[in-house]
């Protein structure tokens, strides 16, 4: 029996999906917690979708698909910004009309395109088949990501919390915003062979939302985000390799059952504490 559990660690691609997974992840919690934060959590989703045409547009040029996806993702989020400031429309609004317009630009493009590269593995991932320079990218990009992070977090805090108290401490909460739009789209690109397009929007929400429900503190937010998301790929690519499930979607099953036991029992903000303190808070209304 221990044999059998120990039998995808004796595995080499089992082990370097792992790792990779759980180094994307927690770029992409770091994040989450941001967007959260600042309510752009439509925007992962935007920018995860639009980098299809631009994968697909690299690939007929002769260009990495990396490359054509950052650029796609920093399109998507700057088209957005234009939109938004030139006319009545809504940002969350723009958000969904430029990322499905791009989406289906990219669907249609793909069909046009003699190629050998398959739409499974764009949109859904590959993470145990991925080659070399593919986990080169995604290492990169993420540790990049993941790096900038760590040193910005407090500048980019304050700019998500509150851009004008960011401009009156001194920061430049224009240059934090292009920043942060391109750290969005790196940890995208390091995703697409992890997860994919589609499944990148939960990696890029569900760890921030997760936190948010255990801890109010922002530190704290990060840790437990990262902390959730690299137990989700780890256990997600183990529990994988059993069902012989998709390696993507198994992790992003596992980061939503985190997400619905800290729903469930978070110590002050889960269902089951807010019962509690409406209960005590009608007892204490009852004997007054």
């Amino acid at each position: 029996m221990i044999e059998r559990l120990l039998q995808p660690f004796t595995h080499g691609f089992m082990v370097e999906a792992m790792l990779v997974g759980a180094l994307v992840g927690v770029a992409c919690a770091l994040l989450s917690c941001y967007l959260v934060l600042k309510g752009w959590s439509l925007m992962g989703d935007a920018v995860s979708h639009a980098v299809l045409p631009g994968v697909v547009i690299a690939y007929m040029i002769g260009w990495p698909l990396a490359v054509g996806a950052f650029l796609a993702g920093l399109f998507c989020a700057l088209a957005t910004g234009w939109i938004k400031s030139h006319s009545r429309v809504k940002e969350d609004t723009v958000m969904g009309i430029v990322f499905t317009g791009l989406f289906a630009l990219g669907l249609v493009l793909f069909t046009r395109v003699q190629t050998d590269v398959h739409l499974n593995h764009i949109l859904f991932g590959n993470l145990l088949g991925i080659e070399t320079h593919d986990m080169v990218q995604a290492t990169v990009c993420a540790g990049a990501a993941l790096i900038v992070v760590v040193v910005k977090r407090r500048d980019l805090l304050v700019y998500c919390f509150d851009p004008a108290h960011a401009r009156a401490v001194g920061l430049r909460p224009q240059a934090l915003h292009y920043l942060f739009l391109c750290l969005v789209a790196a940890v995208i690109v390091a995703s697409l062979q992890a997860v994919g397009i589609i499944l990148t929007v939960a990696m890029l929400i569900t760890p921030g939302c997760t936190a948010r429900l255990l801890t109010d503190r922002f530190d704290r937010t990060l840790l437990i985000a990262g902390g959730s998301a690299a137990f989700s790929a780890v256990f997600g690519t183990y529990v994988s390799f059993f069902l012989d499930g998709a390696t993507g979607a198994c992790i992003v099953l596992t980061q939503s059952l985190i997400f619905a036991t800290a729903l469930v029992f978070g110590p002050r903000h889960g269902l089951l504490a807010g019962r509690r303190t409406a209960a005590a808070a009608r007892a204490g209304v009852g004997t007054s």
